[in-house]
């Protein structure tokens, strides 16, 4: 069962009506790129009704609109836009650092993925909900119809936070269907047993069918920890623990460690045609959630 203090917590009561307010606000930025036909060998197209034009000598007659015929005594043919049904999968890292040792990264990644379910649900496609530490496991089959946000949500709020992420496990194991266009957003610190694990996995990542994303989430202070003098440091996913001396440098050093790290990983995506989007726990996810959206994406072109 999901954890109803958790819920709570992510999901207010004025949640929903605060994605509503999204969806409404994205479906306004007009100068993001619609998708229309998607340019993929995928099935599951359907066929929207666009415009019309004036009928031409040799077409096929089905074509014609013969009750507009009937009004205006002219021929007119229907023209149709082929859409694509999109799947929507969302991979939500449940290793142990998304939850501790503040719980914020957590909430953060547990509000895009069902931000994300909602505007793809709303806009009648397919989603699938997955969690990835050890390994990966699919939490949902996929679900369709707005109708499901509150599977979706309930699923979420009762995810299990602990561990590590083997990365290039997961990114092995994980198999999106390869009949139609998928739409795949990983949300994740990127935190793996050593600094280069994550990037090291892109490959594999380059490898799913269809438009993939990675969305980092990170605490402030991980970046730039308030820490001086002596410390014991716990690693939460290990549960080993060090004493170090830490002076002003050493901090220093550290967050440029970090910088490069997050650097690295945003190339390497990049090198692979994947998208990288980093987002602070501090930072409003109202805004942040469209200036994801914003950058281009199906699921956008959908709402």
């Amino acid at each position: 069962m999901s954890d109803p203090l958790l819920r709570e917590e992510l999901f207010d009561a004025a949640f929903l009506d605060r994605l509503r307010t999204l969806a409404l606000r994205l479906r306004k930025r007009r100068q993001l790129m619609r998708r229309g036909a998607q340019s993929t060998p995928a099935t599951g197209f359907t066929r929207e009704f666009k415009d019309y034009r004036h009928y031409s000598r040799g077409e096929d007659y089905r074509a014609i609109d013969w009750r507009l015929y009937a009004r205006l005594g002219k021929l007119f043919v229907r023209l149709y836009e082929e859409t694509q049904e999109l799947n929507l999968h969302v991979l939500v890292d449940t290793s142990a650092s998304m939850a501790r040792p503040s719980s914020a990264k957590r909430t953060q990644a547990l509000r895009f993925a069902v931000a994300l379910a909602y505007l793809a649900l709303s806009a009648q496609q397919r989603v699938s909900l997955y969690s990835m530490s050890h390994t990966v496991k699919q939490e949902l089959p996929p679900l369709r119809g707005q109708g499901n946000v509150e599977k979706i949500i309930q699923t979420v709020a009762r995810l299990n936070f602990e561990g590590f992420t083997d990365f290039e496990r997961c990114f092995q194991e994980f198999r999106p269907a390869r009949q139609r266009f998928g739409v795949i957003f990983v949300i994740s610190d990127f935190f793996g047993r050593d600094v280069g694990t994550a990037a090291e996995a892109v490959a594999r990542a380059a490898t799913w069918p269809g438009e993939v994303h990675f969305l980092q989430i990170v605490h402030p202070a991980e970046r730039s920890p308030e820490l001086e003098g002596e410390v014991e440091l716990a690693e939460v996913e290990t549960g080993e623990k060090r004493r170090f001396w830490l002076t002003k440098r050493d901090v220093q050093r550290y967050m440029e460690t970090f910088d490069a790290f997050a650097e690295n990983l945003s190339r390497t995506c990049a090198s692979r045609h994947i998208d990288f989007f980093q987002c602070a726990t501090d930072e409003p996810f109202e805004d942040r959630f469209l200036d994801l959206l914003v950058r281009g994406s199906a699921l956008a072109g959908s709402a």
